[in-house]
């Protein structure tokens, strides 16, 4: 096990002592630090003393002939930044007079942190990681991250920004994922709440949860240039919508309010769709005439099957479509979560907090009476969380990168010596085909 070296504001003296099961030392900041490259920024350099107005963390220390990876820096810099104090990532390599000391440190098994005294956030947080430092077993449910309505939505935006160049507007999230936002914009993509932001004539991508008819027209008021990420599993559910109000049935929608992907299936019929969000507001619906129903597309499986069924009894002649609403990949990742939960001492999803799908997976978890936690990535994981844990299921919602899972099995192997098994409930080999305007890019390529 690898363990983290925090780097602080250095006292003049130079000792090297164990405190609270943490290492500390204090000593020359300047002749430790050779130099410093941030993770993020890529390429900037800084050398001397750091900032004191917060810390450092190593995920690299190198010196003359060795090198060290600490993977689980990342968690000790999201603990640090929960508790007020400033936390930057970096690599670092150590200079000569000192390299010797700072690789014994590193392989000692405690954390390690060059600090001027005695700093309580400091230490509280590396005490924290020490006592989750340990040996475990990773059980990884699959399937898990991108679906290809996800995978579609991406490439969409993509080659919109190839063909059309910066910007590109993109109506709501693309997906509900906080690192695929960041990413696009990176690339040029600029996400807007509504079309009113987007200037007449420009380029406007529609999300993945698909619009409202009134959007549509609202668009082409605005002359904007349409692109449609719509997944093509949304569109379905707005074709069932359509044809069972052309036939004259009051739609029941199970869905969650205010989720765009309900806001645009309510919008396909308004006047004859009604929203119910669990078996209570089953109990207070009054229609009269046929009756259909549909499902948002995100739901958790067993809870919708038990409004269904509420549905059923209240109405026995209810209608529903033709096929499950509930999309593939949403059922096989809380199928692949089944497969592992009651093995696991803590389940981890991967997803961010206005993903449908990766919050039922959270919920799905406690149903099974398992501590369970959504995280955007890494740095989210509290230490704490882990302390005592020896089996981890590890999941991640259908508009999650694969990287970010690949990062948390990294940054969990931090802690000590880490086994994964991998447990498959479904292959998933479905593909969708992008829109005919965006089958071929600029200069050809298809």
């Amino acid at each position: 096990m690898t363990t983290p070296v925090v780097l602080c504001e250095l006292a003049a003296e130079s000792a090297a002592t164990v405190t609270h099961g943490v290492t500390m030392l204090a000593g020359a900041a300047g002749s430790l630090l050779a130099a410093v490259e941030e993770l993020n920024a890529g390429a900037v350099a800084v050398r001397g003393r750091p900032s004191p107005a917060g810390v450092t963390i190593a995920a690299e220390v190198t010196g003359p002939g060795w090198g060290r990876r600490c993977p689980s820096a990342p968690i000790l810099a999201g603990e640090f930044r929960r508790r007020g104090c400033p936390a930057t990532v970096v690599r670092t390599h150590t200079d000569p007079d000192t390299a010797e000391l700072t690789r014994q440190i590193i392989d000692s098994g405690r954390p390690a942190v060059l600090v001027g005294g005695e700093e309580p956030a400091v230490l509280t947080a590396l005490s924290a990681w020490g006592a989750a430092a340990g040996s475990r077993r990773i059980l990884l449910a699959g399937p898990r991250s991108f679906c290809a309505g996800v995978e579609r939505a991406i490439e969409i935006v993509d080659r919109a920004l190839t063909r059309h160049g910066r910007p590109v507007y993109v109506r709501k999230q693309i997906v509900h994922n906080l690192h695929v936002v960041q990413e696009l914009e990176q690339r040029g993509a600029i996400f807007v709440d509504e079309l009113a932001e987007v200037p007449t004539g420009s380029v406007v991508v529609f999300s993945a949860h698909g619009v409202s008819p009134a959007v549509r027209l609202q668009a082409l008021d605005r002359r904007l240039q349409v692109v449609d990420a719509t997944c093509p599993l949304v569109t379905k559910v707005h074709s069932e919508a359509k044809r069972f109000a052309a036939r004259g049935d009051t739609i029941v929608l199970v869905g969650h309010a205010g989720h765009e992907e309900s806001e645009g299936t309510l919008g396909e019929a308004p006047d004859r769709t009604v929203l119910v969000q669990n078996e209570q507001d089953v109990d207070r619906l009054e229609i009269d005439g046929p009756v259909s129903y549909l499902t948002q597309t995100t739901l958790a499986v067993d809870e919708a099957g038990r409004v269904v069924d509420a549905l059923r009894a209240r109405y026995p002649h209810l209608t529903g479509p033709s096929t499950e609403d509930i999309c593939y990949a949403t059922t096989n990742r809380q199928d692949a979560l089944r497969a592992v939960v009651a093995d696991a001492d803590l389940v981890l999803v991967i997803g961010s907090v206005n993903s449908s799908n990766s919050v039922r997976l959270v919920e799905l978890a406690h149903r099974h009476a398992t501590a369970a936690h959504l995280i955007d990535d890494a740095s989210d994981i509290d230490p704490a969380w882990l302390a005592g844990v020896h089996t981890v299921g590890l999941t991640a919602g259908a508009s999650v990168p694969p990287r970010l899972v690949t990062e948390v099995i990294g940054a969990l192997g931090g802690f000590g010596e880490t086994t994964v098994q991998e447990r498959q409930v479904a292959a998933e080999t479905i593909r969708f085909g992008l829109p005919k305007d965006m089958r071929t890019e600029a200069g050809g390529r298809r």
